[in-house]
């Protein structure tokens, strides 16, 4: 865990979004990831992104450190989180940096249009799903294609597989606390789906609905027609390779076909 972390983790003396940062995001892979397929996609480096459901802006703020030239816009519906993402991660990057990132309050729906356009567009984190319906999630993706660069590229990811329709808790050790991952409701009629995290301690209580979310489980051929009905010419699914023991090894490849796995992780790229 970073310096910034207790030697001793409770839930009072932890902040939520520092144990959210720490459990859930790895902003380096994705961006290995969305860099190194930009360049094999389009035949150049992509510098400018923009990040879709930003929160505290971690992916933004870590984006502008990779190159002189990359520059980074996130927008987020949550003031609170981008005031504090402002504090933790911007306004510590020195002048060169600070000024080749800026977080937004605004609805992804509305996203502003900007000279030069976004090379990329990261919805990451499912938050994408919150739109529960085919026009609102289709009303997004337009949003994206109309504001990305003529050649620009929508990256997203989505989860699927038996295991994501049931009622279940799942619990995964990090250094200090213990994430909790709690799918609370499924409705197989609707695909609607209420979600928590949870983060639990070795010293006093469980800090209980750190996060809530409000999801329609979305389908892989689903997001795919609407994304192709918004105006993208084509799409491709990245598949998680496995290593000799069946675990995944974090590195998405191109596939056409992909395994009935109980639970899968998987990324889209959507081509303007």
């Amino acid at each position: 865990m970073s310096s910034r972390s207790r030697s001793v983790l409770t839930a009072a003396t932890s902040d939520r979004r520092h144990l959210y940062e720490e459990a859930v995001q790895c902003p380096e892979a994705e961006l290995d990831f969305v860099a190194r397929w930009f360049k094999r996609l389009r035949g150049r480096p992509c510098r400018r992104i923009r990040e879709d459901f930003c929160g505290a802006g971690l992916t933004a703020s870590e984006w502008v450190k990779r190159h002189a030239d990359n520059t980074s816009l996130g927008l987020d519906i949550d003031a609170a989180a981008l005031a504090w993402g402002t504090r933790t991660h911007l306004d510590p990057l020195p002048p060169h940096q600070r000024r080749r990132v800026k977080l937004l309050n605004r609805n992804v729906l509305r996203p502003p249009a900007s000279d030069p356009a976004p090379d990329a567009v990261l919805a990451m984190n499912f938050s994408w799903s919150v739109f529960k319906t085919r026009d609102l999630l289709k009303a997004y993706f337009a949003a994206a294609h109309r504001t990305l660069a003529k050649d620009g590229v929508l990256f997203m990811d989505i989860h699927g597989g038996y295991e994501s329709m049931k009622e279940l808790t799942e619990r995964r050790r990090c250094k200090g606390f213990t994430y909790v991952w709690e799918q609370a409701k499924y409705d197989p009629i609707s695909s609607d789906m209420l979600c928590y995290i949870h983060f639990d301690f070795k010293n006093g209580p469980m800090m209980k609905r750190a996060f809530t979310y409000r999801w329609r489980l979305w389908s892989i051929p689903e997001v795919r027609e609407l994304l192709a009905e918004a105006g993208f010419k084509s799409t491709t699914v990245y598949w998680e390779g496995e290593n000799k023991h069946g675990n995944g090894t974090g590195e998405y490849h191109p596939r056409k076909k992909g395994v009935a796995d109980a639970s899968f992780v998987c990324m889209i790229s959507a081509h303007k």
